[in-house]
């Protein structure tokens, strides 16, 4: 049996006992670090991405051998593990991966539409950005970065318009069948289509594309196939806030694209969006209409929706950052169909075949949407997280 590790430096190869190694890895690694018993799972990954960068090995050691494993080396099986399971699922394939994450982002949407019987939409937030923002915490300590920020402004602006965004999806999903709601929010393609053609006109940097323009009344009519048959009248001002939630959801994707060329690790921008959230949610939820009390089936959905927010964005980013922009951009849709099934089976939600027709104009101008953008625009690619 095999409980402990020998370090091999395999240019000299000398052998040293694991804990004494390991300070002087940290001259090797580029910087000293000391052995804390306490955060022993931090210092034992760090060891172990020194000793691979410096192609040092390490050997196991038998029970009753001279170096046996302190606590500092059970830590290392357990950074081991992670390794692991960061390199299965950098090998899942991004299509898997996207899949994956709609079918999250949809049960989430679910979840809050189960927890808006009992709390407002303030709370919902509020309680999504605690989960969120642990989960983070959790992540960036376990691989040993920071969250130190040196753009504090446009993480602000970014929370800003991503916080209302979730906010008034979230409204509009306990105001309308679940699967208008979400088609509504995904709008944003579309949204950020209109901006486009927008900054176009107004710079007179390039000649507007006639097939853009086509792409955004396709999709607007399908947002009027949606709203006029589906909606009783008192459901109007849900529709409205909902189709207002995908442009504020586009307003947010430029602004993460925009962290994103200037070196911001995704990780922290989830993690800063959650303590925006965090803080929105609380002035919403204390001048709206307060704070209701828990029930155990409350707290689980509310629990339910961080968690599973927070596990498709990482899906989503880890797509986004090794598959192709347009199969992603396609496969997103996929949430409005999961969607559907959890709004008929679940709240048997009215849908008609026009408002099937509605969606159907929306999903394929969205698609259109990336398509034409990324070949017009020449954008780069944009790190989606969804603020759901």
């Amino acid at each position: 049996m095999v409980i402990g590790f020998r370090l091999h430096d395999t240019s000299s190869n000398p052998v040293y006992k694991y804990d004494h190694a390991y300070q002087g890895l940290g001259h090797i690694g580029g910087r000293r670090r000391k052995i804390d018993k306490g955060r022993s799972g931090t210092h034992a990954g760090n060891f172990i991405q020194g000793a691979r960068k410096n192609q040092i090995a390490l050997a196991p050691i038998p029970v009753g051998g001279k170096n046996t494993m302190d606590e500092s080396g059970i830590a290392a099986f357990a950074a081991l593990g992670n390794n692991m399971q960061t390199r299965m699922m950098t090998n899942i394939p991004a299509p898997l991966l996207m899949a994956g994450a709609t079918f999250l982002f949809a049960t989430m949407s679910m979840c809050v539409k189960f927890a808006s019987t009992q709390y407002s939409t303030g709370e919902i937030i509020f309680y999504r950005g605690i989960v969120g923002a642990v989960m983070m915490m959790a992540l960036t300590q376990a691989r040993g970065e920071t969250l130190r920020t040196r753009f504090p402004a446009m993480h602000f602006w970014r929370s800003l318009s991503g916080v209302s965004a979730l906010g008034l999806w979230f409204y509009a999903i306990g105001e309308l069948p679940l699967s208008t709601a979400v088609t509504l929010n995904y709008m944003a393609p579309i949204w950020m289509t209109v901006l486009l053609i927008g900054g176009a006109a107004l710079l007179g940097s390039a000649p507007v594309d006639a097939r853009l323009v086509c792409t955004v009344l396709v999709g607007f009519a399908g947002v009027i196939c949606i709203l006029q048959p589906a909606m009783d009248r008192d459901q109007l001002w849900g529709g409205l806030m909902g189709l207002l939630s995908g442009l504020l959801t586009a307003i947010a994707y430029l602004q993460v694209s925009a962290l994103g060329r200037a070196g911001e690790p995704e990780d922290r921008v989830v993690f800063y969006f959650s303590v925006g959230s965090i803080g929105g949610g609380a002035v919403a939820a204390s001048v709206g209409s307060g704070w209701h009390a828990h029930t155990p089936q409350g707290l689980g959905m509310l629990l339910a929706v961080g968690v599973l927010a927070t596990l498709a964005q990482l899906l989503i980013t880890r797509a986004y950052g090794t598959g192709r922009m347009l199969v992603n951009g396609s496969l997103q849709y996929l949430g409005i169909a999961w969607s559907y099934l959890y709004g008929v089976l679940l709240f048997a939600d009215p849908v008609t075949g026009v408002t099937l027709l509605g969606m159907g104009l929306i999903v394929g101008a969205g698609i259109a949407a990336v398509r034409m953008r990324q070949s017009v625009a020449s954008a780069s690619r944009i790190d989606t997280t969804l603020e759901s």
